[in-house]
């Protein structure tokens, strides 16, 4: 995972990937009064028949797992296709354009390249040379999921390869920010699901599992503890929703590149500006896009952006949160603090984010 990190990178209340540390978390969204759901298994009445449900799903379900190793870590990863394509998070293949993959029902490595990274939402897709014997997992809906769901994660956490922690559905439409550097994108993550099951390095990329063997979402990070000198907090992991994941890798596998994102733009290069006590003031400006947004509004390198839509951006971080909430082509109030110190707010119409 990532703490919030899940390679063998790390995350935090803080999150950190599982590789890396969450800046801050969204209030979930509401969640709808529960209806019929196919998908759903009936209820085990006894602990047998529990017991007996996680061992049919674990075994239907873990020979898509595998492991990803690459020069400098390692990770996990779910099988997309029968065509060799595997999904797994960014921050897993980090900057490798080749690695070896295992699969979990064990054999040689086989080497993997890389199809395309979309590090924006911490997803990518690789290819091994060698399918044969690959298993697709089913990927489930997760637009369906219930708090209160019991789900398995899958992965090769500390690189225990095959390795199940079980868990409940906790809260439905976090967004969860992972901090950037080593190794991790600093992606923002909307909608995430957040897990009671246990995470750890090595679980990114893997899979969070109904009881029906459905993969419905990528465990990704894992909040760390401040109190705990950094620990990790337990039970309290976030995974991307597997309609996130699936999107994004179709695109990938189709044409090479993510083609639409479906997330906003602000159309700059930023960093958060320190103030003079030490604390995080604004976002400052390094650069705009040509023809973007920000510079049709008049946003310019050496401008630091205090608040979008209200809310104040003190970080990067806090300023992807809110760009999270926003859509393409869609208008945001930005106010400004020119090198000169006056101040002004500009209206941004939104891009797209790419790839």
């Amino acid at each position: 995972m990532r703490m919030i990190v899940a390679s063998a990178a790390a995350a935090a209340l803080l999150i950190s990937g599982c590789s890396g540390s969450i800046s801050r978390a969204t209030p979930p969204a509401s969640t709808p009064a529960p209806s019929p759901d196919s998908s759903a298994p009936a209820s085990a009445t006894s602990p047998h028949a529990l017991e007996a449900e996680y061992e049919k799903v674990i075994q239907a379900v873990l020979p898509s797992i595998v492991q990803i190793n690459t020069k400098v870590g390692l990770g996990s990863g779910i099988v997309y296709d029968s065509a060799g394509h595997i999904v797994t998070n960014a921050h897993v293949v980090g900057e490798a354009t080749e690695m070896e993959v295992t699969l979990a029902t064990g054999g040689t490595p086989r080497p993997a390249r890389l199809v395309a990274s979309f590090p924006a939402g911490d997803l990518a897709v690789i290819k091994v040379s060698d399918p044969n014997g690959l298993a697709p997992a089913r990927f489930g809906d997760s637009a369906k999921l219930r708090v209160g769901q019991i789900v398995l994660a899958m992965g090769n956490p500390l690189g225990l390869s095959g390795s199940v922690t079980n868990g409940i559905v906790s809260a439905l439409g976090r967004t969860v920010s992972e901090p950037q550097g080593g190794g991790s994108p600093g992606a923002t993550i909307t909608n995430a699901i957040q897990t009671s099951a246990a995470i750890n390095p090595g679980n990114s990329g893997g899979a969070l599992v109904d009881l029906s063997g459905q993969v419905i979402g990528i465990p990704t990070l894992a909040a760390t503890d401040p109190q705990l000198g950094g620990g990790a907090a337990p039970g309290i992991g976030f995974a991307i929703p597997s309609n996130t994941a699936t999107d994004i890798a179709a695109q990938i596998v189709k044409d090479g590149k993510v083609t639409n994102s479906r997330r906003a733009a602000l159309g700059i290069v930023g960093r958060t500006v320190i103030g003079s006590e030490g604390s995080p003031v604004g976002v400052g400006v390094v650069s705009v896009s040509r023809g973007g947004g920000a510079a049709q509004a008049g946003i310019a390198a050496g401008d630091v952006i205090v608040s979008m839509n209200g809310t104040d951006t003190p970080t990067m971080s806090a300023l992807s949160e809110i760009l999270a909430a926003q859509k393409p082509g869609g208008q945001a109030k930005v106010e400004v603090v020119k090198p000169d110190g006056s101040t002004g707010t500009v209206t941004v119409t939104l891009g797209e984010l790419g790839s």
